[in-house]
C-alpha cells in the first residue's frame, strides 16, 4: 500500500495556513479533479478523494492539532474493530464527500456540486448519531507493545423491536408530502439583487424524504434505545498522552436507521514511579553510593521489560547521564525506538557511626580527596539541559 502523502502537500499550503487559505486550496483541487471534468479517470478520482480527506482533517481544529502532533497515526490508529481510518479510509463514498463539503463550491457544477453528472438532484439526507468520547489508561508496557482493549460502552443502540427504523412495520412509511420525498425544500425570495433561491433540509422529515405513519411502540418512532456494547479497540505501539483514535461507526446510533456516530478513544498514560516519559525516550534517576561512584561497579535499573544490570565506571560524578539504547518506547509512526536515559545521583549518608566517621576523616586527608584549587562551576540550568540532551 502506498504511503499517504502529507495533507499540507496534498492541498499545496504551508503548515501555518489559515482556514480560509485551506478552504480555497481544497476548492481549487476538488474542481480540478472533479469526476464531471475527468470522466472515467481513476487517478483523478483518487486525487479528488485525497483532497477531501486532507480538507476533512485540516479544516477541523481538533483533527488538525492531532495531525500536526502525531501525523497520519493520529488520524487512523491501527485498524481496530469498527475501523480506525481517515476520511476515505473510513468507508466514505463520493456521495459522502459531496454531502459533507459540497456547499463550499457554489454553482461550480450546475447542480450545486451535489453529485455526479452536474445537475443530478441531491439524495435524501440521513441522520447521524453523536460521537462518544472515552479515556483509556495505558501502562508503559502497553504503550510499548500495543494492546487490544475491550471497552464496555453505554450508548444508544438500534431499537431491538423495529431494528432501528422507528416504524411499526414496512407498510408504515409514506413519502413526505412537504418535500415530495427529496428531503429538501426550495424557497424562492425576491430581494434587492433579484430573485434568490435557497435549498434547506425539510423540517417535516428531517431530510429523509419519508415520514412514519405508524411508529414503533417500543421506541416511539425514534429507532433507538439505551443499551451497552462491548467494543474491541486495537491501540498501536507508541501512542502518547492526549492522542485520540477514532473508531468509525461505533458511537451512538442515529434516529430512524441513520449513520452511527464515532467512538473517540483518548489516551491517558498511567504514572510509573521509576520511569518518566520524554518523547520516545524514558528517564530514570539512579541513586548510587559514594563508594560505587568512586570504585565503579554494577547496579540494576528498571526497563519496560524488567530490570537489567549496567556498569558504573570508576569516578562517576553526580549528574552524569548514561544511555541504554533501544529500550525506550517505539515511535508511533514506526521510526525506531527511543532509549532509556539514566541520570546518576549519589546518595550521601546522613548519619555515621564512630568507625565510619574515623575512616572518612582519614580518607579526607589523602591527596585525591582534598578540595581542588579550581572547580568548574556548572549551574543547575546547564545541568538540566545536558540531561535532556542526554
Amino acid at each position: 500500500m502506498a504511503e499517504k502523502r502529507d495533507y499540507y502537500e496534498v492541498l499545496g499550503v504551508e503548515r501555518n495556513a489559515d482556514a480560509d487559505t485551506i478552504k480555497k486550496a481544497y476548492r481549487k483541487a476538488a474542481i480540478k479533479y472533479h469526476p464531471d471534468k475527468n470522466p472515467g479517470d481513476k487517478e483523478a478520482e483518487d486525487k479528488f478523494k485525497e483532497a477531501a480527506e486532507a480538507y476533512d482533517v485540516l479544516s477541523n481544529d481538533d483533527k488538525r492539532a492531532r495531525y500536526d502532533r502525531f501525523g497520519h497515526a493520529g488520524m487512523n490508529g491501527a485498524g481496530g474493530a469498527g475501523g480506525f481510518g481517515g476520511f476515505s479510509g473510513g468507508g466514505f463514498s463520493m456521495e459522502d464527500i459531496f454531502e459533507q463539503f459540497g456547499d463550499i463550491f457554489g454553482g461550480a457544477f450546475g447542480g450545486g456540486f451535489g453529485g455526479f453528472g452536474g445537475g443530478r438532484s441531491r439524495q435524501p439526507r440521513q441522520s447521524r448519531g453523536s460521537d462518544i468520547r472515552v479515556t483509556v489508561k495505558l501502562s508503559l508496557k502497553e504503550i510499548a507493545e500495543g494492546v487490544t482493549k475491550k471497552l464496555k460502552i453505554n450508548k444508544t443502540v438500534a431499537c431491538s423491536k423495529c431494528g432501528g427504523t422507528g416504524a411499526k412495520d414496512s407498510a408504515s412509511y409514506a413519502t413526505c408530502s412537504r418535500c415530495n420525498g427529496s428531503g429538501y425544500i426550495v424557497t424562492v425570495q425576491d430581494s434587492f439583487f433579484g430573485r434568490m433561491q435557497t435549498q434547506s433540509v425539510c423540517p417535516e422529515c428531517h431530510g429523509t424524504g419519508k415520514v412514519i405513519k405508524n411508529k414503533c411502540e417500543q421506541c416511539g418512532g425514534e429507532g433507538t434505545e439505551r443499551g451497552q456494547e462491548v467494543i474491541e479497540v486495537n491501540i498501536p505501539k507508541g501512542v502518547a498522552e492526549g492522542m485520540a483514535l477514532t473508531v468509525r461507526g461505533r458511537g451512538n446510533a442515529a434516529r430512524q436507521g441513520g449513520v452511527n456516530g464515532d467512538l473517540i478513544v483518548v489516551i491517558e498514560e498511567e504514572h510509573n514511579p521509576e520511569l518518566v516519559r520524554d518523547g520516545n525516550d524514558l528517564a530514570h534517576t539512579l541513586n548510587i553510593t559514594v563508594t560505587t561512584a568512586i570504585l565503579g561497579g554494577e547496579v540494576e535499573v528498571p526497563t519496560i521489560e524488567g530490570r537489567v544490570r549496567i556498569k558504573i565506571a570508576p569516578g562517576t560524578h553526580a549528574g552524569k547521564v548514561l544511555r541504554i539504547r533501544g529500550k525506550g518506547l517505539p515511535d508511533v509512526n514506526g521510526r525506531g525506538r527511543g532509549d532509556i536515559k539514566v541520570l546518576v545521583d549519589i546518595t550521601i549518608p546522613g548519619e555515621l557511626t564512630k568507625e565510619e566517621r574515623s575512616l572518612i576523616e582519614k580518607l579526607a586527608e589523602q591527596p585525591n580527596f582534598k578540595q581542588p584549587e579550581k572547580v568548574e562551576n556548572q549551574n543547575i540550568l546547564e545541568r538540566m539541559k545536558s540531561f535532556f540532551r542526554g
